[in-house]
């Protein structure tokens, strides 16, 4: 599963570890996740990520 990356922080979601402290399992691809979801480091929405090159 493809790794995605917040562009105004540059967290990386990683689909294998998923956001389990927002209640994210292992194994969700991005694409799963709620489209409310935010960033857990600066909070910014889904929309602002990017496919990991």
């Amino acid at each position: 599963m493809e790794k995605y990356v917040c562009m105004p922080c540059g967290y990386v979601y990683d689909p294998a570890e998923g956001d389990p402290d927002s209640g994210v399992a292992a194994g969700t691809a991005f694409a799963d996740v709620a489209e409310d979801w935010v960033c857990p480091v600066c909070g910014a929405g889904k929309d602002m990520f990017e496919p990991e090159n």
